[in-house]
């Protein structure tokens, strides 16, 4: 049944919407504008008039070949595939070519705003379709009016359209993450025949084989071991609240994000929440301006159909943003939080499904697509800080957690099940014993007043770490005991370090961050912020420093260290060597295999006053460092919004030591393995791999 919301949307554009379809279809026989612009505007109107045909498609309902279901998911999807890419209005680069600079990239990011469109006709989204809609026919209409339009005219058309729908754009996105009413997802995962593979076309989101497979293969899994997987999966959330001493009782709703083809795992998880009194939400992953968030997924999504595609359009706000922009923003969000105040202080969180084994992907840096100057960079910088505050305020930090585990996809290998079922073991493995073992870690790292990290071989690393001063070590400590709570699986001992005396060099031969290859990737600290960052991944120094600043530094000029950790999941280790699976590990699991260093915030984002205790009943009393404690007097330069973990494998390690006050160095690992009695176990596996 139709959610009442969508209805009452709906009705505000019944005579606008079929309006705009006949304007459109009207315009493909009565087009008297030159080229290129009559390409650009039959092309993209041939897409929305698809839209529409799916759309009544979908009113006769589902009930037809699977085959159909996947050319018709072809369909829409086919234009920015990498076979198409090339030629296509998506592609900055075909836009500009044919267009100019200015026009091209806004014609591009017109038709990029459009496919956003294949998610509404499958949750019948009028008023979105109309917004859209209209849009478009509004900027043809200065083209057939005048001929050849300033770029700056049609900037401000796309800019006055986009404006009016962020009122329910800006509205619905934060509605569909608190409020279970807005649950179109949730519709399909717990009411679909999940035996039946066409359920994984009621989304819209693009569907392959990966998917498909992955679906089938949770199908096939016996009960108990679905049941293993998401009592694991549930059980980490809940210790999260327990172990940071929140209540949970007192929330209403938690919200999952998970990849299409997971959606028996997810439900699985939803009846056990259920059965806590807790409802799920799930909202898509942003397909509009308003909702997006650069390249990255959030939410629920289908398969990448050409990550180049996300990648080119992740700066389109640059196009935009003003203060205007800006102020419209933030009110709606917060006017929303305003008129939901019990269901934002009744949310519990994220609970995250991630998978791992796509092919890797270096993206090409694009000088067509938009960008940001400067200028619109601190404005975006100061925007995503305020709705973080905006934000907090409402769902605050201190009061909710998460929960993350990773699983690998069927496009990782033929040996895909002997995988999955190597990582079901290593999700599940015993906290209660790495906790005691990472505790004798803890009391070694706390004894000293810094903590050196230095490479072997060709590796250069060596790095100073500060820690901070304990003022009563009876009950305070540095790091915090990390089991498998908010991060599944177990394994690490981690903290947020002094940033002043943080000095040296931090080096890795290959590592992949949020799917993104680095090679031969150096970063020196001085007094805790990154002072240089250089990489091997391109011929010229100037197109690694660009891919440096854009995809680590997030366009910030430095960053502090957030995080210094010691991961001890050796398990994951030895399976990563023993399926040659290392390179496809999300961070989630490769930052389990050895040291890491987070380049951004600390862990403790928001929740820095809120009191962290280990096991042993020691409160962890580094959560703060000199960026985040600004918090207090200017939250906009407290954050950076970004959190990224950079790990060195145990075999390009000679040596991690505590040092004391007197320059004492006590052995944490030596020649990359675990020397301190007590911890012996952990080499078996290395040992084994």
């Amino acid at each position: 049944m139709e959610q009442l919301w969508k209805k009452q949307e709906n009705e505000t554009v019944q005579e606008r919407y079929p309006a705009s379809v006949r304007a459109i279809r009207k315009g493909m026989t009565e087009n008297g504008m030159a080229e290129p612009w009559n390409d650009y505007f039959r092309k993209t109107g041939e897409f929305l008039l698809l839209l529409e045909q799916v759309r009544q498609r979908i009113a006769r309902g589902f009930d037809i070949p699977e085959e159909e279901l996947a050319a018709e998911n072809h369909r829409l999807y086919e234009d920015i595939l990498p076979e198409n890419y090339e030629n296509s209005y998506a592609n900055p680069s075909w836009a500009v070519k044919k267009m100019g600079t200015k026009m091209g990239q806004l014609l591009s990011f017109l038709y990029t705003e459009l496919r956003g469109g294949i998610a509404y006709v499958f949750e019948n989204k009028l008023l979105y379709l109309t917004a859209g809609n209209e849009m478009f026919l509004a900027v043809r209409d200065v083209f057939e009016k005048k001929g050849e339009p300033s770029a700056e005219l049609v900037q401000k058309i796309l800019y006055d359209h986009l404006m009016q729908a962020a009122d329910f754009m800006v509205h619905d996105r934060q509605m569909e993450q608190i409020s279970n009413s807005y649950g179109f997802i949730t519709d399909i995962i717990r009411n679909s025949d999940l035996s039946d593979l066409r359920y994984l076309y009621r989304s819209g989101e693009y569907i392959t084989e990966n998917e498909k497979k992955m679906a089938e293969y949770l199908w096939s899994l016996p009960e108990e071991k679905l049941d293993e997987m998401a009592d694991n999966w549930v059980g980490g959330f809940v210790r999260s609240f327990a172990n940071s001493k929140k209540d949970l009782s007192k929330k209403m709703v938690l919200e999952f994000r998970a990849e299409a083809g997971l959606e028996r795992f997810v439900k699985a998880a939803m009846e056990r929440f259920d059965a806590m009194g807790i409802e799920s939400t799930i909202y898509r992953a942003g397909v509009s301006i308003w909702t997006k968030k650069g390249a990255a997924r959030n939410g629920f999504y289908g398969a990448d159909p050409n990550p180049q595609y996300l990648h080119d359009h992740k700066n389109d706000l640059a196009l935009f943003l003003d203060d205007a922009w800006m102020k419209k923003q933030e009110s709606v969000l917060t006017e929303t939080f305003e008129a939901h105040k019990k269901e934002a202080d009744g949310f519990a969180g994220p609970v995250c499904v991630e998978t791992f084994g796509m092919p890797g992907f270096s993206p090409v840096k694009k000088p067509e697509a938009a960008d940001y100057s400067d200028a619109v960079k601190e404005q975006k910088q100061e925007l995503d800080a305020k709705l973080g505050e905006i934000t907090n305020t409402y769902m605050n930090g201190e009061n909710r957690s998460f929960t993350i585990v990773n699983y690998p996809c069927p496009a990782i290998g033929e040996q895909f099940d002997e995988i999955f079922d190597a990582v079901i073991r290593m999700n599940v493995l015993d906290s209660d014993r790495y906790e005691k073992v990472q505790q004798v870690i803890i009391d070694a790292l706390d004894a000293g007043e810094k903590v050196h990290i230095v490479g072997s071989g060709e590796n250069e690393t060596d790095l100073w770490v500060q820690l901070h001063p304990l003022k009563n070590p009876e009950k305070e400590t540095n790091f915090e005991n990390c089991t498998a709570d908010v991060n599944i699986p177990v394994g690490e001992v981690f903290t947020s370090p002094v940033l002043a005396g943080t000095t040296g060099i931090l080096h890795v031969s290959r590592v992949y961050l949020h799917q993104l290859e680095y090679k031969n990737l150096k970063v020196v600290f001085r007094d805790g912020m990154t002072e240089k960052v250089s990489c091997s991944n391109f011929p010229t120094e100037k197109e690694n420093q660009d891919y440096l600043k854009e995809t680590l530094l997030y366009g910030f000029d430095s960053l502090p260290m957030g995080e210094f950790a010691i991961g001890t999941n050796t398990v994951a280790y030895r399976e990563g060597r023993k399926y040659h699976i290392e390179d496809k590990y999300t961070i989630l699991i490769a930052e389990k295999t050895g040291p890491h260093f987070a380049v951004g915030d600390t862990c403790y984002k928001w929740s820095e006053d809120v009191p962290v205790y280990n096991p042993d009943g020691k409160e962890v009393i580094a959560r703060d460092n000199e960026k985040s404690i600004r918090r207090k007097t200017d939250p906009i330069k407290a954050y950076y919004q970004c959190h990224t973990d950079i790990t060195i494998p145990y075999d390009e390690l000679e040596r991690i030591s505590a040092v004391h006050a007197d320059g004492t160095e006590v052995l944490v690992i030596k020649d990359g393995r675990f020397v301190l009695p007590g911890t012996e176990e952990l080499n078996k596996p290395l040992e084994e791999a």
